[in-house]
């Protein structure tokens, strides 16, 4: 197998920045303190691996099994993402946690947040352009980044103190609002 550093190191920055998993800190702080603390950074890591290669290789298809089309999938993924980050500046609870859940890993923290419709909809552009070796690696390369974050959210927290995570989760709170909204706008164009 020929690795083409360049393409690996180009399609990893274009999904790093679309998971952007360094903004989703205030994000994976209060879904740890709304489980007791617990965050399960493995699983969540795993989850949004699995997810992000099985709709690396099956995504349109499994769109249009459905009859839906990348646009109506980034629209629902920016809504998602657009009830989270009102739940950040509004301090308002849209995802309630649900008791026969013990930990909130999957939904919201892998899907939508990590391995939400902007990533799918960029890993099958990705496709057009890339390898699909050099779009894996690019793919664990991030996996290892976020299990990073997701593992040391506990220091972070405490590096930001109380008020500096108030600070940063209503920063971010407005910056997920914006890229929502332009995921809708620009999906809603194209649809």
């Amino acid at each position: 197998m020929d690795f083409n550093f360049k393409e690996i190191a180009s399609a990893s920055l274009i999904l790093f920045s679309v998971i952007d998993i360094l903004g989703s800190i205030p994000i994976i702080i209060d879904l740890r303190q709304k489980n007791g603390g617990e965050l399960k950074a493995l699983q969540a890591t795993v989850v949004s691996g699995v997810l992000m290669v099985a709709f690396l290789f099956l995504g349109q298809e499994i769109l249009s099994l459905f009859g839906l089309d990348v646009a109506s999938f980034a629209i629902a993924g920016g809504l998602i993402m657009f009830l989270i980050g009102l739940e950040m500046v509004l301090g308002v609870d849209f995802f309630k946690s649900d008791p026969e859940v013990t930990s909130s890993t999957v939904v919201p923290l892998a899907f939508p947040l990590i391995a939400g419709a902007g990533t799918m909809t960029t890993l099958i552009s990705l496709r057009a352009e890339y390898s699909q070796a050099s779009i894996l690696i690019s793919i664990l390369i991030n996996l290892t980044v976020i299990y990073i974050v997701l593992r040391g959210s506990k220091w972070i927290e405490k590096k930001l103190g109380a008020t500096g995570k108030a600070v940063l989760r209503k920063v971010f709170g407005i910056i997920l609002l914006a890229i929502a909204i332009k995921l809708i706008k620009t999906n809603i164009a194209i649809g």
